[in-house]
This record gives C-alpha cells, sequence and structure tokens, in this order.
C-alpha cells in the first residue's frame, strides 16, 4: 500500500522568538550577519541552490502557456522530465471520470501500475486517517531500484488529477518531490482557469448556435442557406449573427451582423441586437432607417458592444435588392454563368454609436443570380489589405448550376475559411419564379 511522504521542515529553535537584548549584548546589524552567514555556507552548495533555482524558475514559465488543458498537462510532464528526469505522465480527473495515462513524457515502462495511480487520483485531497494529505504520494510496490510517486493537481477544494512520476537506478531526494509538488501546484492553477475559459466559452457556442439554428423564415420564391464557422477548434465564440425576417408582399430582409469582440458577452449582445432588429423590422421601414432606430436604441446601453451590419432587402417581385450597412462589407452577387461580383452599398457607422448617418443603395436582382452575405472572418487575413482580401473573392468561379449549399461549400473552402482566424457566419439567397402548372 502507498504512503504519504512526510516533507522534511527544520523547526524552529526555541529562542528564535523576538527578546530584549541586554546591556552590552547587542546584535550586530543585519548587513553583518548576512555576510557572516553567507561566509558560512560553502560556495558550492550556493552555487548549487542558484541552479536548482533557475532551473524551477525556468520549469515555472514553460507550464500554462494556452488555456488549453491539454497544452498545460504537456508542458507539466516535460517541466517535470526537465527538473528531474525520468518519466512524467498526467491522469486528469472530471467528476467521478479518470482518465488513463495521458501526455507522457519519457519511457512508459517505468511509470507504475495505472491502476495505483487511478485510486490516488480518486482519493487525491482527501485526509486520510484524520490526518492532512501531503502533497505527494510515494509507489510502495516500486522495485528498490525505481522511484514513482504521484502529486495531485489540486487548487482550493478542486482536484483535476495527478502527475505520475517515475525513475529508474537513481533513487528519490525530497528535494525532487518538493520541487515537483511546486510545478503540479502551478498547474492546477491554470488548469483551473482553462477550465473555467473552456466553461464560458461553450456556454457562449451554444447560445450562438441556437440561434443561429432558429432564423426567420424568408419567403417560399427565396431560396437561403447559412453556414457558420468558429475560429479553430479552441477559439472563444464571436458574435457573428445571420438573420432572415418576412416581411409584407413577397418581401424578405436578409441580415448579417458582427458584434465587436468575443466570448459570452459578444454572444449576449448579438442576442439583444437580432431581438431588437426583428421587433423593428416588423414594421416594414426601409433597411436604412431600420439600422437608424437600432442604433438609437443600442446606442443608450452604455454597456453593449457595437456591432456591424448589413441589411439586404430582397424583393423578388420588382427583381431588387436594398441594400445599408453599419460598417460592414459589401455583398457579393454571383452571376449564372458563375462569376462573382461585389455590390456597392453605403457604409455608416457601427450600431451602438448614435452616430446615425445610414443610407441604402438598390440593385437589379434577377431569378438565377445567387447574393451572398458575410462577416469579416471569411475573407480578413492578418496583414493583407481588405481591398486584397474582397478581390480574392471576386476572383472565384463558381460551376453553373450549383445549388445554394455548393455555392457556400465553394467559398468556404476557396478562401480557406475553415483556417481563418476569426468567426465566419455567411448567408447565401437566390430569388426564384415559382412555376405554374400548365393547363
Amino acid at each position: 500500500m502507498a504512503r504519504w511522504i512526510q516533507s522534511r521542515r527544520r523547526p524552529w529553535p526555541a529562542d528564535s522568538g523576538h527578546r530584549r537584548a541586554d546591556a552590552g549584548d547587542q546584535e550586530p546589524p543585519a548587513s553583518t550577519r548576512t555576510a557572516a552567514a553567507a561566509q558560512a555556507v560553502p560556495a558550492a552548495d550556493v552555487a548549487m541552490a542558484r541552479a536548482r533555482l533557475a532551473l524551477l524558475s525556468d520549469a515555472l514559465a514553460g507550464i500554462g502557456s494556452t488555456l488549453v488543458e491539454s497544452t498545460t498537462c504537456a508542458e507539466l510532464t516535460e517541466a517535470a522530465v526537465r527538473l528531474a528526469g525520468g518519466t512524467a505522465a498526467v491522469l486528469r480527473r472530471t467528476g467521478k471520470t479518470i482518465s488513463g495515462y495521458e501526455e507522457i513524457n519519457g519511457d512508459a515502462d517505468v511509470l507504475p501500475d495505472v491502476r495505483w495511480a487511478t485510486a490516488v487520483a480518486r482519493e487525491a485531497g482527501a485526509p486520510a486517517l484524520d490526518t492532512t494529505a501531503e502533497p505527494w504520494l510515494e509507489y510502495a510496490g516500486a522495485p528498490s531500484t525505481r522511484a514513482a510517486l504521484c502529486l495531485a493537481l489540486t487548487s482550493g477544494d478542486d482536484v483535476y488529477g495527478v502527475l505520475v512520476w517515475a525513475r529508474s537506478g537513481e533513487p528519490l531526494r525530497p528535494l525532487e518531490a518538493e520541487l515537483l509538488s511546486v510545478l503540479a501546484e502551478r498547474a492546477a492553477s491554470h488548469i483551473r482557469h482553462a477550465r473555467a475559459y473552456e466553461h464560458v466559452n461553450r456556454t457562449a457556442g451554444d447560445l450562438q448556435r441556437a440561434l443561429l439554428e432558429e432564423p426567420g423564415r424568408p419567403h417560399p420564391n427565396l431560396d437561403v442557406a447559412i453556414r457558420y464557422l468558429p475560429a479553430g477548434r479552441h477559439a472563444v465564440v464571436g458574435g457573428d449573427w445571420c438573420e432572415t425576417v418576412r416581411l409584407h408582399f413577397g418581401r424578405t430582409l436578409l441580415v448579417v451582423g458582427d458584434v465587436m469582440g468575443h466570448g459570452l458577452e459578444a454572444a449576449v449582445d448579438m442576442n439583444a441586437y437580432r431581438s431588437s432588429l426583428r421587433y423593428i423590422a416588423s414594421a416594414d421601414l426601409p433597411p436604412h432607417r431600420v439600422l437608424r432606430q437600432i442604433d438609437e436604441l443600442s446606442s443608450r446601453e452604455a454597456e453593449r458592444r457595437p456591432a456591424t451590419c448589413l441589411l439586404a432587402g430582397v424583393d423578388p417581385g420588382r427583381g431588387q435588392v436594398t441594400l445599408a450597412s453599419a460598417g460592414h462589407l459589401p455583398p457579393a452577387l454571383i452571376e449564372p454563368d458563375g462569376s462573382a461580383r461585389l455590390l456597392t452599398v453605403p457604409v455608416g457607422p457601427p450600431l451602438g454609436t448614435g452616430l446615425g448617418g445610414y443610407e441604402s443603395a438598390t440593385h437589379p436582382l434577377a431569378p438565377g443570380q445567387t447574393l451572398v452575405l458575410f462577416t469579416d472572418g471569411l475573407v480578413e487575413r492578418r496583414g493583407e489589405d481588405i481591398d486584397e482580401s474582397l478581390a480574392r473573392l471576386s476572383a472565384v468561379r463558381f460551376p453553373t448550376g450549383d445549388g445554394l449549399d455548393d455555392v457556400l461549400d465553394t467559398i468556404l473552402e476557396r478562401l480557406d475559411a475553415r483556417h481563418a482566424e476569426d468567426d465566419v457566419a455567411a448567408l447565401a439567397a437566390r430569388p426564384y419564379t415559382r412555376r405554374t402548372d400548365a393547363p
């Protein structure tokens, strides 16, 4: 059975407390005491202590470079091996679930029985026999030529798993165990932040996906397809959204917007903008007046983040689309022959600024033509001028006869949107004439 290793601490001398100096028994100045103490410690020991301190400092600096838990665990095992040699691995604990050995650094055969490590992970942080749990636990079943121990990854009252370390040949030194426990403590703090970050990100993502999956329904004379791609696997979700609002006389208002910033707050503000837009658009106002009223309403809320937005009022009966922009990029129009071009639209300030000044522009939109609205994550690339980014979209050629889903797939593939640095939301719409059966 495993046993707790007691850390060795030198007790304070009985007379170490404050005492009154007798006459003629004056203490030497602090600088003199420090110099005398330094002379009493061999220079080799001082150099070794400094080297260990530098090594520990470097090891700690290498842990927690990201807010990704698996990366933090990999950095922890790497730092443990660099500090004490041997092999290191992590067992992560989520609730009652314990993973197997992960992020193994070194020879896996040196590690102790995973069943023992799993048992330690389940009981980590809980006092045994009314005694306080020590920061590490030695594996008593290891051969005499092998040292192995577990170090709980605890932060506050939470336990995130254990660091398992083992080495062959050289016995374990208490100082090494102390240093490894410091690494485990630091890593646990970063894991706590990583899990909190992931929780917020997941909540924002769930909210955003729920909103994107429930857009309004356009009229039957307009086909619509929507795509949303978060930026990378671990990126924080942003405030991108798409919307369709059904209006009178067969018209549909198409919307794409982007709240500035990322995270749960951006997703909440996105929902607020979307709710305001649905309410105001129901009055059947021109697109530029819809933007004006949303801007006035949102500017009264000091904590609401600004947002860019593009409105496109599609009227298939008249064969036209009316555009208005609040700091947003223009839409693309794809012709039946597969060529693409950008439509001009007057650009006003972002929503939430209270500046107003929005205008509209009307363009022809015939059956067979495809209108594509998108957020800036689709085209913008670091270090590239926005005109060059938009030119890449205009240069895309589309196979004739493609459906809207195929059109969006082509755009996302040609612009490598799956590796974009920001979230991507895109909406494609195509008017068509309903056929009637011949008599």
